[in-house]
């Protein structure tokens, strides 16, 4: 392929328009290739220029004539979304599901499908499937963060766009309205609960959750509201069930001035352990006055939440970091991600049987750490130079923990 062509094929690749002289250049070198790669090219830039209709002709025939072909089902079905064939579209990527078992784009635009119609479960299910072969994938990630975060169902769009400000600007009023305590803090809105207890909620993911505009978006604040305000505290179980809920999380230090009232105590290296009540939909941090009605100590809190946490360690997965992403690698790499995904990874470094799993599958010896995310903790060996320093340009997400950090038999200390 020329560098020209490559060039274009790029391009269309990132979804950027071409020039007419561009596309006919690259219809000429489709017209001379047997395969259908060049011929999906071309049809992909006509629909980069919203000329669906003109691309759906050439889909159908890249069907016909190469049946066993995944991305033919894939684009085919990207044209059929753009016309609002959603029916059609379904039905042609349950024909790519049949060819390759699990595919996951197939599944992730089936999970934003099923969002649309209101059938959260299932979207849950095929974001679940993407996650378990690859927890890395990124748009299934933001897809879950859109799920957990509300259970409203999705509203039409119109055409007026409510910017993210005035978004804000909404759900902020509707809550005082409300009644509700809260604070708008970043990405995030803590809202106070009965009894004292902080809910932190992604006001990103509540604001792509919305699929309404200006004329829906009082409405729907309202709703939002009255579904914060009433969060169940979960804290009026007994004390038994209670600690069974209980799990550590690892905080940069000052973070109880975010998470006003929630009980925590120093960690290593500088950080804070809190302690959060399992939960699908929220972080719920456990308030300080929380432990005298539930007949709780610090102590037993503590103790209860790092027990629960031992008992659940997560599996290990090589990546690598591609252009400041972390990927699955598909073989060993020398990094490795500690990833079940539940926001307890970095506290996991710290129990018994996930030091145990990282000796026999990364080595002996002092790790290198970044707890940049929260959705994993990634590892390498001290004595591996290259990763180390891969790690050390990765830097960090808006919510993770900066720095770099080493975990020896001793303990977590900071580089």
């Amino acid at each position: 392929m020329s560098a020209d062509l490559e060039s274009i094929r790029r391009k269309v690749e990132a979804g950027e328009p071409l020039s007419e002289a561009e596309l006919a250049a690259l219809r000429e070198a489709a017209s001379r290739s047997s395969g259908p790669t060049l011929w999906l090219t071309v049809a992909h830039a006509l629909v980069n220029a919203e000329a669906d209709r003109e691309a759906l002709p050439l889909l159908e025939r890249l069907r016909r004539d190469f049946p066993r072909e995944v991305q033919v089902r894939l684009g085919l079905a990207r044209a059929l979304l753009g016309l609002e064939r959603h029916g059609d579209a379904e039905e042609v990527l349950r024909e790519a599901l049949a060819l390759n078992p699990g595919d996951p784009e197939a599944t992730k635009v089936l999970a934003v499908l099923a969002l649309r119609r209101g059938e959260k479960g299932r979207a849950q299910e095929y974001v679940r499937e993407v996650l378990e072969r690859d927890p890395f994938d990124a748009e299934a990630r933001l897809l879950r963060e859109e799920l957990e975060a509300v259970a409203l169902p999705a509203q039409a769009p119109v055409e007026e766009q409510v910017l993210r400000p005035e978004f804000n600007a909404a759900l902020a009023a509707a809550l005082r309205r409300a009644g509700v305590k809260f604070r708008l803090q970043g990405r995030d809105v803590l809202v106070k609960l009965a009894g004292g207890e902080v809910a932190r909620v992604d006001v990103g993911s509540l604001y792509g959750a919305y699929r309404g505009g200006r004329q829906g978006l009082a409405a729907h604040v309202e709703a939002l509201a009255a579904r914060l305000g009433g969060m169940s505290t979960g804290l009026g179980e007994e004390a038994g069930a209670l600690e069974r809920r209980l799990r550590p999380v690892l905080r940069p230090g000052g973070f109880e001035a975010k998470a006003v009232g929630a009980l925590h105590r120093p960690g290593p290296a500088g950080l804070e352990i809190f302690y959060v009540l399992e939960d699908a939909e929220y972080v719920r941090y456990l308030p300080e006055s929380a432990l005298g009605p539930a007949g709780l100590t610090a102590e037993a809190v503590d103790g209860a939440a790092w027990r629960n946490l031992e008992a659940h360690p997560a599996p290990l997965h090589p990546v690598v970091v591609d252009r400041g992403e972390v990927r699955l690698a598909e073989a060993f790499s020398g990094l490795w991600a500690v990833a079940e995904g539940d926001g307890h990874d970095g506290a996991r470094l710290l129990t018994a049987e996930q030091r145990r799993r990282l000796a026999a599958q990364v080595g002996e010896g002092p790790l290198r750490v970044n707890l940049g995310w929260r959705e994993f903790a990634l590892v390498c060996r001290e004595a591996d130079t290259a990763e180390c320093q891969a790690l050390a340009r990765l830097g960090h997400a808006p919510d993770g923990i900066p720095g770099l950090f080493r975990l020896t038999a001793e303990g977590l200390s900071r580089v």
